[in-house]
């Protein structure tokens, strides 16, 4: 498992681009609510913490996972977001229910993401076990979704700085 020795949650404030004037949608799944209310509450908190602020935060629900890329489709076309987090649990069953419901999220955020050229943030996750994803939701390897906020703003801040005069010219290294 890639995060067994790892905290979601861990991140250094001072690498993170300015997020004071951004505007970020969030399309949360019903199903698993124990789960996705933790992502949920990770996402909002660090958004806030890296100072979006909180008007500028748009929180929509959908039933399920499989439902996601509409949902954040509907945020790209109806509001103002730069970007969207897609919120939701899928855990293994006994069917191949959960290979369906997986892959078809996974593509759709893809597909909306690049039709809409804005950022939408895969925070799904797809766990064999309901421990598995407590610990991924705010439990022992901290919340994903933590990684999902600093990933919206780190990609609505480098389509910025790629439209910007300075940068469409020359090469560029942040590291």
């Amino acid at each position: 498992m890639a995060t067994s020795e790892k905290n979601l949650s861990h991140f250094d404030k001072d690498s993170i681009p300015d997020a004071s004037k951004m505007i970020i949608g969030i399309v949360v799944s019903e199903w698993n609510s124990d789960i996705t209310d933790n992502l949920l509450k990770g996402a909002k908190e660090t958004l806030k913490e890296l100072n979006v602020n909180p008007e500028n935060i748009y929180i929509h629900y959908v039933p399920g996972t499989f439902e996601l890329p509409l949902g954040a489709q509907y945020l790209l076309e109806h509001t103002d977001a730069q970007g969207v987090i897609a919120l939701g649990s899928v855990i293994q069953g006994e069917t191949k229910h959960f290979d369906f419901v997986c892959d078809g999220a996974t593509n759709g955020i893809m597909n909306v993401g690049i039709k809409y050229n804005k950022p939408v943030i895969l925070g799904v996750l797809t766990d064999n076990t309901m421990q598995q994803a407590i610990d991924r939701s705010g439990g022992k390897h901290g919340n994903k979704a933590v990684e999902c906020a600093i990933a919206c703003i780190k990609m609505i801040a480098l389509k910025k700085k790629i439209n910007s005069p300075k940068g469409k010219i020359g090469f560029s290294s942040s590291h």
